[in-house]
C-alpha cells in the first residue's frame, strides 16, 4: 500500500479477513463448491443439541461482528426461529448443516457472502497479528501454483492482449506476476480482462493491479473499506508499479460468476473511466469479512466490513456491477474482441497489420479461430 494514504497497522487490521477470502478463492479457481472440504476436514454427524449451541453460537458472532448491526440482530432471531421450529432436523451431518445454515444465512441477510463451512482443523488469527511463517509458506505456494492468479495470458490476432484474471491472491506475493503479464502484452494496442471467472481475493491485489493501468503519477483513490471492528475506514490507492503502464483502451469482460474483489476490480475501472465493461451483471457481494469459530468444528464467515466508493459513495452490494455493453456472458469476449479490431482499424497504416486485423473480424464475427497449419511451406 501506498505509505502516504493510510495509518499504521491497517494492514494487519484485516490480515485474517484477506486469508479467508483467499481461501474462498481457491475452492472457485478450481471450480469446486464452496462447501468443498479438503482431505483433512470430513464431515461428521451432528446432534440437535450441538446445532442448537452452534445457532446459539452464530447469533452472538452476528451481533457482535456483523456490519450492520441492526440487520444482524434481525438474522439472529431469525436462525433461532428456524432451530426451533425444526428446520434442521434432518441435517444430520455437519456438511447438511453447514448448507442449511448457509442458504438461511443468504436468506434472511441478503448477503451472499455468509457462509458456514466445516473444518475442525481452523485456527483463527488474532486480531492485529501478523500470518504466521506457516500461514505465509502456504499462500506463497498459492500464488506461485496459481500464476499469481492469471489463468491464461495471450496475444490476440490483430494485437489484441487477453488477461484471463481468476482470483487476486495474497499481495505479498502477486507484483512479480502481475510485472510479467503486463511485460508481455504492453505491446499490444488494446487489451480484454477477463473477469467472468473471478471470485475475488486480497484488496490489496485489486489495488495493485489497477495501478497498471493509470500513468506514472496519476494517483488514483480506487477504493475504501469500512470496518466495524474498529470503526475505521482503511483508503486503497494505486501504487507504484515496477512493471511497464498500460494506458491503450481496456475492455473488461464481467459475468454473474464474477464476485467480491472481482466485481471491486471491475467497479474500480467503470468509475474511473478507464475500461468498457462488457458482459452481465455481477453476483452483487461488496462486504468483506473474517471466519469465525461456532463450536463442534463449525465457521461462519460473516462480512464485517464494507466497501465505499469514493466516487459513488456507495457500492455494488445487491445490485451488482452493471456491464456498459450488456451481452449474454459466453458472448463477452467476442463482442469485445469484434469491438476493437473494428476500432482500430481506421489507424492502422501498416498493410499487412490492417490484412491482418480484417482477417482477424472476419473469424471473429463468425465465432471462428484460425486454425494452426504445422506443414512445412511449400517452394
Amino acid at each position: 500500500m501506498l505509505a502516504k494514504h493510510l495509518q499504521p497497522n491497517v494492514k494487519e487490521i484485516a490480515v485474517s479477513a484477506y486469508r479467508c477470502v483467499l481461501v474462498c478463492l481457491i475452492s472457485m479457481v478450481c471450480a469446486a463448491s464452496v462447501y468443498a472440504q479438503d482431505d483433512a476436514a470430513h464431515a461428521s454427524p451432528v446432534t440437535a443439541s450441538e446445532q442448537k449451541e452452534v445457532v446459539q453460537a452464530l447469533g452472538k458472532q452476528l451481533k457482535a461482528n456483523y456490519v450492520f448491526a441492526d440487520v444482524a440482530a434481525k438474522v439472529a432471531a431469525a436462525m433461532h426461529d428456524r432451530l426451533d421450529s425444526g428446520a434442521y432436523a434432518n441435517d444430520k451431518t455437519t456438511d447438511s448443516f453447514a448448507k442449511a445454515l448457509t442458504g438461511d444465512l443468504h436468506k434472511f441477510g441478503n448477503d451472499r457472502h455468509f457462509m458456514v463451512t466445516y473444518d475442525p482443523t481452523f485456527q483463527p488469527t488474532p486480531p492485529g497479528d501478523r500470518l504466521s511463517k506457516t500461514q505465509m509458506d502456504d499462500e506463497r505456494k498459492e500464488a506461485d501454483y496459481y500464476a499469481g492468479g492469471f489463468f491464461k495470458v495471450e496475444r490476440l490476432p490483430g494485437n489484441v492482449g487477453y488477461l484471463d484474471l481468476r482470483g487476486f491472491l495474497s499481495s505479498d506475493f502477486i507484483p512479480g506476476a502481475y510485472d510479467s503479464a503486463m511485460t508481455l502484452l504492453a505491446g499490444t494496442d488494446a487489451l480484454i480482462l477477463d473477469l467472468r471467472q473471478n471470485g475475488g481475493g486480497d484488496p490489496q491485489s485489486v489495488a495493485t493491479f489497477l495501478s497498471y493501468f493509470f500513468a506514472a503519477g496519476d494517483d488514483r483513490h480506487l477504493n475504501d473499506l469500512y470496518w466495524r471492528s474498529n470503526d475505521r475506514t482503511q483508503e486503497f490507492w494505486t501504487v507504484p508499479v515496477q512493471g511497464p503502464r498500460y494506458t491503450k483502451p481496456v475492455y473488461v469482460l464481467i459475468s454473474a460468476a464474477t464476485f467480491s474483489g472481482g466485481e471491486e476490480c471491475a467497479y474500480d475501472f467503470q468509475t474511473q473511466k478507464r475500461a468498457t465493461l462488457v458482459g452481465q451483471t455481477t453476483g452483487g457481494g461488496a462486504n468483506p469479512g473474517d471466519m469465525f469459530p461456532l463450536g463442534h468444528g463449525l465457521l461462519a464467515f460473516i462480512p464485517n466490513g464494507r466497501a465505499i466508493n469514493p466516487i459513488t459513495k456507495t457500492n455494488w452490494e445487491h445490485v451488482g456491477v452493471k456491464p456498459d455493453v450488456a451481452v449474454p456472458a459466453a458472448d463477452a469476449q467476442k463482442t469485445a474482441y469484434v469491438m476493437i479490431l473494428k476500432a482500430l482499424m481506421p489507424s492502422t497504416k501498416d498493410p499487412g497489420q490492417l490484412d491482418e486485423r480484417k482477417h482477424a473480424l472476419e473469424l471473429a464475427e463468425k465465432g471462428e479461430e484460425e486454425k494452426p497449419v504445422y506443414t512445412a511451406p511449400e517452394d
